[in-house]
């Protein structure tokens, strides 16, 4: 007498698990797309290029220390090299954004 009653309140409670199995998958699919981790900068280019926009390009902060910003350049370089596949104009956009954010500026050599 008491095994029907298990097997009816174990199959009630299967019955319930899965009803809000299904209630709980259809709220995360349904959920707003929102920023996740990004890889790389998305956007355009600006005519001159900013210590913010090459903290964008190399997906770190405009106060990273210089062993992060290269690490972040090697990563962007290697998804990114001319002989993988990628664009010289990316390319040179990145090595200009790695210069940037060690404070590396074009003419900034000698003045003789």
């Amino acid at each position: 007498m008491a095994t029907p009653l298990i097997v009816g309140l174990a199959v009630a409670a299967t019955a319930y698990a899965g009803k809000y199995s299904i209630q709980a998958w259809s709220a995360f699919k349904a959920r707003p797309a929102t920023a996740r981790m990004r890889k790389f900068y998305e956007g355009g280019f600006q005519p001159t290029m900013t210590r913010r926009e090459a903290a964008l390009i190399l997906g770190v902060r405009e106060s990273t220390p210089i062993e992060k910003v290269k690490e972040a350049h090697r990563r962007v370089m290697v998804a990114n090299h001319p002989d993988a596949g990628g664009s010289h104009y990316l390319a040179s956009k990145i090595n200009e954004a790695k210069d940037m954010m060690l404070r590396k500026t074009k003419g900034s050599g000698s003045a003789f």
